[in-house]
């Protein structure tokens, strides 16, 4: 297991719009309710990350290469773009990256 601690993190511009999506999942799944959607996307906001924006004509071609999301192809490219290891707990996604020549950190 790697150790994130004195890295930076850098993501793709759509990360709180990301967070956003998934609460409100969660929400409409039951799991939080108003209060903790809102406390929960305060703490995320609290992570010190980078947003920078990718090429998203490039991200599409990963996406339509590996038929996945564009978002998902936002955050390869930004590991493409900003030469950075890819972190992720969804496999198909680290085996993506891997394909492409994209450090995984597992």
């Amino acid at each position: 297991m790697h150790s994130t601690t004195g890295r930076s993190i850098i993501s793709p511009e759509v990360l709180p719009y990301e967070i956003g999506n998934a609460l409100i999942a969660m929400k409409r799944k039951g799991r939080l309710n108003d209060r903790e959607i809102l406390r929960a996307f305060d703490l995320s906001q609290r992570i010190a990350v980078r947003l920078v924006s990718v090429n998203i004509r490039d991200a599409i071609k990963i996406a339509l290469r590996f038929n996945i999301y564009a978002y998902d192809a936002y955050y390869l490219q930004c590991c493409l773009e900003n030469k950075l290891p890819f972190i992720s707990l969804d496999h198909r996604m680290c085996d993506i990256a891997e394909s492409l020549e994209i450090k995984v950190v597992k």
